[in-house]
């Protein structure tokens, strides 16, 4: 499966939004994405499976629970290949980031 086939599933990305914060077990993962999908357990531990199968996901075992944790390899590839498109965005971000910081500066005369 091609990494955009999965990283545009909102459950895969939202698991992997919370392993980006630390390892996490696979009962803690439910509950999150139960409450904020509604799916259920079952759905949630194929879309770990995914991850883990793609290679966006490890996990180890700590007695009966599993422990999940991101695999930096795998998102370092997508992050290589948006890389040639960076330029489209960059100078937009960096015009942005400008106009903030005038309208910071403004603010704080003003006062």
């Amino acid at each position: 499966m091609h990494a955009f086939d999965i990283l545009g599933d909102p459950v895969r990305r939202r698991i992997l939004e919370l392993l980006a914060t630390g390892e996490h077990s696979s009962g803690d993962i439910v509950t999150v994405v139960q409450r904020e999908f509604g799916i259920t357990q079952s759905a949630v531990s194929q879309q770990l499976r995914i991850l883990r199968d793609a290679g966006f996901a490890s996990v180890r075992a700590d007695g009966t629970r599993r422990i999940y944790a991101v695999e930096p390899a795998r998102l370092r590839e997508v992050d290589d290949w948006l890389d040639r498109f960076r330029a489209f965005w960059l100078p937009k971000l960096d015009a942005l980031a400008t106009e903030v910081a005038r309208g910071k500066r403004k603010r704080r005369h003003q006062e």
